[in-house]
């Protein structure tokens, strides 16, 4: 303890500082306890603590992959209660993840019951469910018992534990790791073993090879789920060799010929860590929506294996396009990202290469080699003694029984003896003569407890060959350890031995139940071009008639119906707009706000019941009307033009909109609002204002615009624009009067003017609603 005290006024309670540097502390406190002992691995392990801890406490239960079951919540209280003071949910969690074969490529613990399935579904209570250890979990504790590693006091003191494991393999990235700490996070994939130890022998070999080499032996991940990795060859070198990058994978499926044409598509491997039953979900709300409309139901079959069933609405439909749009809108591709951030010496957090992580391993491997041979010669050297000292005991028989039949202290006695010299057997106590003190030829106090200690059923057995053979073993076997401790090529030929052993066990052969383990499961393939096929190519042409009612309610019936005909609307509701079109169609919906909206027309709902509401197909505002409703002609051009009388031409193909919010091109201010939106046919604009005044003026009047507020089409003192069309001059201006008749007038030149002009009064017989049709 230090001699120097506080001052008898301090008080510890009531310190001041700065509240950036008391917070500023504290938060670099957590960050580098989060960092450190809970969300990075340790690159000579690959383990975060709760599953060291977990591993080890399943060692000392002895719950051996050979052995009995252990109740989980036996094995998660044991951590929690010696090693782990943290919720036992979140150790149980980390257990059950450790026990799933489509999360771990290489589980660790072997588990009974429900630990939860590739649907997302939890796994069942710990009171439920048991586990013990597999044989990949006791490779990595294998030495622990020998001082293979350092060990430290648990978070109370009364128990030790390891501060990383021997590991016989590079555990790091065959079996991946995720974590997200405080500014910095880790995501590993999984690897085959047998490829990373003939990656981890070329290093040993060649300790300059650089990480390109490496991948001759480690092309990529082996995901447990399988799947197929399409990411260049380049970007993949690139990301082992920073140690940052990504892989894109996707999921496995062959085409199944049913007959007489028809297929189906059957997925049999997902991507690795997307649940089945959720992407179920998405390629059903896809089909629901008509985002694939070439794509007809999805159904899944799986039993022990994956079998998604994927439909097409027609045998005519090319497979690679449908699984290409597949792979854009749902998780069948995914991108898994590479962050090799880890404690590279256990201690610091580095983002790392793949040869630095195998290095890290290799260099680990080493120092567990060379404390389990020192451990070794420790119990050699210790044996040796003993032998020494049965084989004294065994040339000198008589007096040892003598010593101990009749010395009052036989431990004392026999150490004190001179075992060079001849000695007569006493016949009785009084003949047995009490060994003088010597340190010549005498026994330790090991060699004298270990001749107490031996039995007399023993000394049958005790012949002098069988101890002599014993100690030329022993001698052999410590030459054999010396010459390894000063011989580094003989460590790193000991170390390529036992990674060979490694890969014999865990290798490509491995096989568990009847199934290969071992094998590579990921194959790599080029991604391909997928081809942008319009929308328009996967839809069946059928014809419609789309019918749009006065509340905004639309559908699309089947055929090309009677436009007169009468339909059923809601109550308080009519018909609009009714028009035939095609299912191939884009219609363009025209909003009072300025915006134009596209809809497919082969999404429209079906003309059985009184259809939905347009406004939650796009993100048509309450307050804004419906101005028309029209299908899409390519290479058309539109006159749009707002109630305060500006307008302007628009190519009609700068109008679609590819989001539900739709795109705005006639900007309107105030009250103002957009009312007209004609097809431009002919070389002329007539233009009626609220006044009932007639302006008529040349089409090249008005500036061809993508978007604004447009030029003024003609001036008014009160009121606003009624209505604007275009026609062919030569033709006449037509228009229906009250008695349903087309009135043609010829001769515009009273009403002949330049744009933004008042205008006249229109002709005698022009509608009242001041609308030229």
């Amino acid at each position: 303890m230090s001699d120097v005290t506080a001052p008898p006024e301090f008080d510890p309670r009531n310190v001041s500082e700065p509240l950036r540097i008391a917070l500023g502390d504290r938060y670099l406190t957590y960050a580098l306890s989060t960092i450190m002992h809970r969300a990075l691995p340790d690159a000579r392990d690959g383990l975060k603590p709760v599953h060291r801890r977990i591993l080890y406490a399943m060692r000392e239960l002895r719950l051996s992959s050979t052995g009995g079951f252990r109740k989980s919540a036996k094995i998660s209280g044991d951590v929690m209660g010696n090693y782990h003071p943290h919720g036992d949910a979140a150790i149980y969690d980390a257990m059950a993840r450790l026990a799933q074969d489509f999360n771990v490529r290489y589980p660790l613990v072997d588990g009974q019951g429900n630990f939860g399935n590739i649907d997302g579904d939890n796994p069942a209570a710990s009171r439920y469910t048991e586990a013990r250890m597999t044989a990949v979990a006791e490779a990595m504790l294998e030495g622990l018992n020998e001082n293979a590693v350092d060990f430290r006091e648990n978070y109370d003191g009364t128990l030790t534990e390891p501060v990383v494991l021997p590991a016989q393999f590079p555990n790091l990235l065959a079996n991946g790791s995720s974590g997200i700490a405080v500014g910095m996070a880790t995501n590993i994939p999984p690897h085959n073993i047998s490829e990373l130890v003939d990656a981890c022998i070329h290093l040993i070999k060649f300790p300059n090879a650089g990480d390109d080499k490496l991948l001759d032996f480690v092309p990529g991940p082996d995901f447990p789920t399988g799947g197929i990795i399409v990411e260049p060859a380049e970007n993949i070198a690139n990301a082992y060799r920073t140690g940052k990058g990504g892989f894109r994978l996707r999921c496995r499926y062959e085409v199944e010929d049913l007959g007489r044409g028809a297929w189906q598509i059957v997925v049999t491997e997902i991507p690795y860590q997307v649940q089945k039953s959720k992407l179920i979900e998405k390629i059903a709300e896809l089909i629901q929506l008509k985002k694939i409309p070439i794509l007809a139901d999805v159904r899944d079959e799986s039993a022990d294996d994956i079998r998604l069933i994927l439909e097409p609405r027609s045998k005519n439909v090319d497979p690679e396009v449908l699984m290409g749009m597949l792979y854009r809108s749902s998780d069948l591709e995914v991108r898994f990202s590479l962050n090799m951030n880890v404690l590279i010496d256990g201690l610091t957090p580095k983002v790392c290469s793949m040869k630095e992580v195998l290095r890290a391993f290799l260099d680990h491997r080493r120092e567990v080699l060379q404390r389990r041979s020192a451990h070794r010669m420790e119990k050699i050297d210790h044996r040796l003694e003993v032998l020494e000292g049965f084989i004294v005991a065994f040339l000198n028989l008589d007096r040892v029984i003598d010593i101990i039949r009749y010395d009052d202290d036989p431990k004392a006695a026999l150490m004190a003896e001179d075992w060079g010299k001849d000695h007569v057997r006493a016949t009785n106590e009084a003949d047995y003569v009490p060994p003088a003190p010597t340190t010549e030829n005498s026994l330790s106090e090991v060699q004298a407890d270990a001749i107490l200690n031996m039995r007399l059923r023993s000394l049958r057995r005790l012949e002098e060959m069988e101890l002599l053979r014993e100690q030329a073993a022993l001698m052999e076997e410590r030459a054999g350890l010396e010459d390894l401790l000063e011989n580094d090529e003989l460590q790193w030929t000991s170390i390529i031995d036992q990674l060979r052993a490694t890969k014999k066990q865990f290798g490509k052969d491995w096989t568990l139940d009847g199934k290969n383990i071992g094998k590579r499961r990921s194959t790599f393939a080029e991604a391909g071009e997928i081809e942008d096929v319009p929308l328009e190519a996967m839809i069946d042409r059928e014809p419609i008639t789309v019918v749009c009612s006065e509340m905004g309610w639309i559908r699309a019936m089947t055929g090309h119906i009677d436009l007169n005909r009468e339909l059923k609307f809601k109550d308080g509701d009519g018909p609009r707009f009714i028009f035939h079109a095609e299912t191939t169609d884009r219609l363009l919906v025209f909003g009072s706000n300025g915006r134009f909206y596209t809809v497919s027309a082969a999404t429209l709902p079906g003309g059985r019941g009184m259809g939905e509401p347009l406004r939650l197909m796009v993100d048509l505002p309450n307050d804004v009307q419906i101005i028309d409703i029209f299908i899409h002609k390519a290479g058309r051009k539109l006159l749009v033009a707002s109630s305060a009388g500006d307008g302007f031409v628009v190519p009609e193909d700068e109008v679609l909109a590819q989001t539900r919010t739709g795109k705005q091109v006639l900007n309107v201010r105030g009250d103002g609002k957009a009312m007209i939106c004609a097809p431009i046919a002919g070389d002329s604009v007539a233009v009626v204002g609220e006044n009932r005044k007639v302006l008529v003026f040349g089409l090249d009047e008005l500036p061809e615009m993508g978007r604004g507020k447009g030029v003024r089409l003609q001036k008014y003192k009160d009121g606003g624009m009624s209505d604007a069309t275009t026609f062919v001059r030569a033709d006449g201006l037509s228009w229906l009067d009250p008695a349903g008749r087309t009135r043609t007038e010829s001769d515009l030149t009273e009403w002949t003017g330049k744009r933004a002009g008042s205008g006249r009064m229109a002709p005698r017989g022009f509608p009242r609603d001041n609308r030229f049709g």
